[in-house]
């Protein structure tokens, strides 16, 4: 795989919290390659969206069609994609061949696509937090253009629950999203996959009972492995008395014999791993030291 040669930022979800991060966004990666494209989605709002529904589709469209686009990354999360899906002809995506980039609510177009059109795509930064943060993260951007730059990748991190030696589709993204696409047809099949989590703001009742909603859909017994990255920015209150998530680590461990595992480096934090959605992923933990090489993602 070949680093790609332009960039386009659009805004499929929320709008610009911080139109600075978007220049700084393109002033870092015009440096790295020959061009940014920059699409009107990223500078507008309209109600809690950066446009309305058909200015966002066309958006996408937009990204697929130009051919000067070879990487298309999201301005950020937020809400909107799911919207979206019914509209969108996954096929055509599909065939654009394009490479895509980002997280959070991005989760639903990943899984969709995948789902409808076998495509594989990257959960990774955004424009706004990442790539246009005043600090941005040096570990963020060596993995992210370290695994676009090679069509096999390895990590190295530390992984906390059981020993591990397994390999399959990797696949998940923001849990919150996940969970919502259960019973809809954007909910790919995946079965011995390896399914990484994450979640922002969400407390460790509601991460509980999502999690127990793919557990009763049959999804995580379905899995060789369950990754649990960040959950973070929430807070506690005095009706949890102590309830964590060290109590719905051993809860879900409790009903579930999938292997699960925790410390995986992504979220809604700086630091954060880009991981190929639909790619194969190959996983080994020793005593705490996991290894994941990732494969099966180039175009």
């Amino acid at each position: 795989m070949m680093r790609p040669h332009g960039v386009g930022f659009y805004a499929p979800s929320g709008f610009a919290l911080d139109l600075a991060a978007v220049d700084r966004a393109a002033g870092r990666l015009e440096a790295m390659w020959e061009r940014v494209i920059v699409d009107p989605t990223c500078r507008t709002r309209w109600q809690r969206f950066s446009a309305t529904d058909d200015e966002r589709l066309a958006a996408v469209h937009r990204m697929a069609d130009d051919p000067r686009v070879d990487l298309a990354i999201t301005l950020r999360g937020g809400y909107g994609w799911t919207r979206l899906l019914p509209r969108l002809e996954f096929t055509v995506l599909a065939g654009a061949r394009k490479l895509w980039l980002g997280y959070s609510d991005f989760t639903a177009f990943q899984l969709a696509a995948l789902a409808h059109a076998g495509m594989v795509t990257f959960a990774g930064p955004a424009v706004s937090g990442d790539f246009g943060a005043p600090e941005p993260s040096a570990f963020t951007f060596d993995h992210c253009f370290g695994l676009l730059d090679q069509a096999r990748f390895c990590v190295d991190c530390a992984l906390a629950g059981p020993d591990v030696a397994c390999a399959g589709t990797l696949w998940g993204g923001n849990l919150a999203m996940v969970a919502h696409l259960v019973g809809t047809p954007y909910l790919p099949r995946i079965d011995g996959g390896i399914l990484f989590l994450e979640d922002v703001g969400e407390t460790p009742y509601r991460i509980e009972r999502m999690l127990y909603q793919l557990h009763h859909a049959g999804i995580l017994a379905q899995q060789r492995a369950i990754l649990l990255g960040r959950f973070t920015e929430f807070t506690l209150s005095d009706n949890d008395g102590g309830y964590d998530l060290d109590a719905v680590l051993a809860q879900l461990r409790g009903v579930c014999t999938t292997p699960i595992l925790t410390g995986l480096p992504f979220g809604h934090v700086p630091d954060k791993l880009t991981l190929p959605v639909g790619g194969r992923c190959e996983l080994t933990v020793r005593a705490g030291a996991g290894i994941l090489v990732f494969s099966d993602y180039v175009r």
